[in-house]
């Protein structure tokens, strides 16, 4: 439209009389909550991913009579995908840009041959990327060996898939991002990956994720504090071994309970799920009860360490009665003359219909020969667990007595200032399966302060009071 020459009429004057107070206001209004998301950076999350169904039943089935393996803390989630944790990186909100790149692997194998396997698969680091006009495609290093040639190539960063996020903007997001159900489709790199499997153009599984986005550190380091904190206090030598028998009062057990029952519990049986409480925490690939308490003896490798938390399995859902509503709680750990066994409270209904209340039950048993204690921390990695008798009644005969369960991981700390292994970052629940790719959460923040807030109303109630006053000004 045409910019007139004329003066503004007199009934136009309220309006430019507001111009200013309002161009204030939103100025105010924008640019700071602008400002704050701007740093905002990826820390923490999960991606689920199944890659391709018909892949996996290939894998496993009598075919390729393979198998997969999981790498890097990685863990399956529903029966049929892989999830993968601790996402880093970095975001735009103004353009919506994304680079979210995920910890864990998974390794598959098949096809052997002559000692070998002809089908050896390995993806790690999943990444997910989107610009700024809207496009998004899943990246990851790859690992994989050539039908043809049989020679394994490796490459880092490989453009695996495409993504679809049609409708879907990431601009302007704050606090945690959610999208599910995305549609994934092989790229030419993808079906290179797959060793020629699967062309490029094949639809993938679509896949899960979940980002928290967190303002980036002040650049401005911190002041100093005025006096150095002091160091912590030991009865025993800088160097020397802990005293014989010693008590401690922090500590953290990290155990899967077994895969292939936490894929029962959430997979197409049960259709079930698990509530975590009193401490526990889910760690991807397994559960850590936690804080821990109890006593070592060096002298006579004799242990004596109980954790809080509970682990609540529900599924098998008939009307208003669940099949199975089994806890595990409060676990033990003992270990004397090198056996260790575990123990913990069992209490609810199994598959089989028996309903038990067994404080203390003997789950499993461990060789107690890597028990290790240095840096201020008494450690095992990967302890192989056993089912006892008992320990199979506990899981209402689904397991034989004998069965491997996943393996035990603890740590406890002798020395009070010791820290404890950190936990995979898995930030915000993973989203809930829909038909189309959603985003599920964003904008928490809009980065304004309270006295930001403030002026902001006093802007309006300046604009209300000045329009007020030319009103009545008016012939």
């Amino acid at each position: 439209m045409p910019v007139s020459g004329r003066p503004p009429a007199p009934r136009s004057r309220p309006r430019a009389a507001l111009t200013l107070p309002l161009a204030l206001l939103l100025t105010l209004l924008c640019l700071p909550g602008r400002a704050a998301a701007a740093d905002a950076t990826v820390s923490g999350g999960r991606l689920d991913w199944g890659i391709k169904a018909s892949f996996l039943t290939y894998v496993t089935g009598p075919v390729a009579n393979g198998k997969w393996a999981l790498t890097g803390g990685a863990s399956t989630v529903g029966g049929s995908a892989f999830r993968f944790h601790s996402a880093t990186g970095s975001y735009d909100p103004g353009t919506g840009r994304l680079a979210a790149a995920f910890q864990g692997g998974v390794r598959f194998t098949g096809h052997q041959e002559n000692g070998g396997n002809a089908l050896d698969l390995s993806i790690s680091r999943l990444t997910v990327r989107s610009i700024e006009d809207g496009s998004a495609a899943l990246y990851a290093d790859v690992s994989s060996k050539s039908r043809q040639t049989g020679r394994t190539s490796s490459t880092e960063q490989a453009r695996l898939a495409d993504l679809s996020l049609s409708g879907v903007s990431l601009k302007g997001a704050s606090g945690t991002v959610t999208l599910s159900q995305v549609p994934a489709t092989l790229t030419s790199a993808g079906a290179n990956a797959f060793g020629g499997f699967y062309p490029a153009g094949t639809a993938l599984d679509p896949l899960n994720f979940s980002v928290t986005l967190k303002s980036a550190a002040p650049s401005t380091p911190p002041a100093a504090p005025s006096t150095p904190p002091a160091a912590p206090s030991s009865s025993a030598p800088s160097g020397s071994a802990p005293p014989a028998a010693t008590s401690f009062g922090n500590g953290a057990l990290d155990w899967g309970v077994r895969r292939t029952f936490r894929d029962y519990v959430t997979g197409s049986i049960a259709q079930g799920s698990w509530q975590l409480t009193d401490g526990a925490a889910d760690g991807g690939a397994f559960f850590r009860w936690t804080p821990g308490h109890g006593t070592w003896d060096a002298a006579t490798n004799t242990l004596d360490a109980s954790f809080t938390g509970a682990v609540h399995f529900t599924g098998l859902r008939q009307g208003d009665t669940l099949g199975l509503d089994l806890t595990f709680a409060n676990p033990r750990l003992t270990v004397t003359d090198g056996q260790g066994r575990l123990l913990a409270d069992v209490n609810g209904r199994t598959p089989d219909g028996s309903t038990r209340t067994s404080p203390a039950t003997e789950l499993a048993t461990f060789p107690a020969a890597e028990l290790k204690a240095e840096n201020g921390l008494l450690t095992a990695t990967d302890l192989p667990l056993t089912l006892t008798t008992p320990g199979a009644q506990a899981f209402g005969s689904l397991y034989p007595t004998g069965t491997e369960l996943d393996p035990l991981t603890f740590a406890v700390a002798l020395d009070p200032a010791a820290a404890l292994p950190p936990l995979p970052d898995l930030g915000s629940p993973a989203p809930s399966p829909s038909a189309s790719p959603n985003l599920v959460a964003a904008h928490t923040d809009n980065g304004l302060s309270a006295s930001t807030l403030a002026l902001l109303g006093a802007l309006l109630a300046a604009a209300a009071a000045t329009a007020l006053v030319v009103r009545r000004r008016r012939p």
